[in-house]
C-alpha cells in the first residue's frame, strides 16, 4: 500500500515542480505563445482539410458537404500513366540529393575544425555560409546566367577558346538532375555545417592533447575523437532527412523546368501544384490533395522506420 502511495505521489510532485519552474520563467513561455499559435493555425488546423482527398470536392458545396468517393482519387493517381515517371523522378532526385548533400556538411565541419588558422577558417566558413541566404529565384537566375551557352560565363569562355558555340547544358534533359542537386549543395552545405561546428565546439581539449601525446595524427584525432562527438547530431539529422526524402521542393524544380527536361524534372510536388492550382478551370483539389497525402504518408513511414533503426543501432532517436 505504501509503494502505491509513493508511486502516485512522485508524478504529482513532479508535475508541481514543472509548473513551479514554468511559473518562475513565465516570460520565456509568454514568448512562445505567438509561434505556438502560428504552428497550430497554419500547420495543424489545416490538417482537417485532408478529408477532401477522400471526396469529390466542390467549392460550391464546401468540404463537409462534398460527396464522399473513398479511395477513388488514390486509385486515379496509382493507375495514371504519369505515376511511374513521377515516382521514379522523385525517388532518383531525393536519393541523389541526399547522397550528395548529407555527408558534405559533416566533412566541411570536420575540416574547418581541424584548421589551425582562425582567420582563414572564418573566411572559409563565411564564404560557404552566405549562399544559403540567396533566394531560390536569384540562385536559379545565377545558374542560368553562368551556364548559358550564348550569353553566360560558360558560353563566353567556350566561344573564346574554341570559336564555336558551346553545348547547351541547360537544354540537355539529362543535366537537370545534376544541376538541381549540386546547386542545392552549393547553396546549403555551409549552413548545414553550422550544427556540426557547434557540436565540435564542445569537444574536450584534453582528449586531443592526450591523443597528440600518444602520437595520433590530426586525421586520426578527427576520426576517433571529433566524429564520435558529433555522431548523435548526425543520427538525429539523418532521421529528419530520411523523413522528408520524397519532399522534393516544387519551387526550384518549377523554375528550372522546361519542355525539354520535363521527362526528368516532373516530381510529386510539381504534379500536385499543377493539378491543384495551375490547371485553371480544371483544378482538381481532391486529386492533388490525395497525391500530397500519399507523399506525406510515405515520408512519415520512412521517418518511423529510420527512427526505430537508429534507436536500436546507436541509441539515438527523436522519440
Amino acid at each position: 500500500m505504501e509503494k502505491n502511495t509513493q508511486a502516485t505521489a512522485k508524478p504529482t510532485a513532479y508535475k508541481k515542480s514543472v509548473w513551479k519552474k514554468a511559473a518562475a520563467r513565465w516570460q520565456i513561455y509568454l514568448l512562445l505563445i505567438l509561434p505556438v499559435a502560428l504552428l497550430l493555425i497554419f500547420n495543424y488546423a489545416p490538417m482537417a482539410g485532408v478529408v477532401i482527398a477522400f471526396k469529390k470536392f466542390s467549392l460550391r458545396k464546401g468540404i463537409w458537404d462534398s460527396p464522399w468517393v473513398g479511395f477513388a482519387n488514390f486509385e486515379k493517381f496509382f493507375t495514371s500513366f504519369k505515376f511511374p515517371l513521377i515516382l521514379k523522378n522523385t525517388i532518383i532526385l531525393s536519393i541523389y540529393g541526399f547522397a550528395a548533400s548529407f555527408p558534405l556538411p559533416i566533412v566541411l565541419a570536420l575540416c574547418l575544425n581541424a584548421m589551425r588558422g582562425r582567420r582563414y577558417k572564418k573566411v572559409i566558413q563565411t564564404v560557404t555560409y552566405l549562399p544559403h541566404f540567396i533566394s531560390t529565384v536569384v540562385m536559379v537566375g545565377l545558374l542560368f546566367s553562368v551556364l548559358s551557352n550564348r550569353s553566360g560565363l560558360y558560353g563566353a569562355l567556350y566561344t573564346g577558346m574554341t570559336g564555336e558555340i558551346g553545348p547547351n547544358i541547360l537544354g540537355n534533359p539529362k543535366s537537370f538532375r545534376h544541376l538541381y542537386v549540386w546547386s542545392d549543395v552549393w547553396k546549403n552545405t555551409g549552413y548545414a555545417a553550422v550544427i556540426y561546428i557547434a557540436a565540435l565546439a564542445g569537444v574536450d581539449v584534453s582528449l586531443h592533447q592526450s591523443a597528440e601525446i600518444d602520437g595520433a595524427s590530426r586525421f586520426q584525432r578527427m576520426i576517433y575523437i571529433d566524429l564520435p562527438t558529433i555522431m548523435p547530431s548526425i543520427s538525429i539529422l539523418l532521421i529528419l532527412e530520411v523523413g522528408k526524402i520524397l519532399s522534393v521542393g516544387a519551387e526550384r524544380v518549377l523554375l528550372m523546368q522546361n519542355t525539354l527536361n520535363m521527362q526528368y524534372s516532373e516530381v510529386i510536388s510539381t504534379y500536385v501544384y499543377k493539378m491543384g492550382i495551375a490547371s485553371g478551370a480544371s483544378n482538381d483539389y481532391s486529386f492533388s490533395t490525395a497525391v500530397g497525402l500519399f507523399n506525406s504518408v510515405v515520408n512519415f513511414i520512412l521517418l518511423i522506420v529510420t527512427n526505430k533503426i537508429s534507436d536500436k543501432i546507436s541509441g539515438n532517436a527523436i522519440f
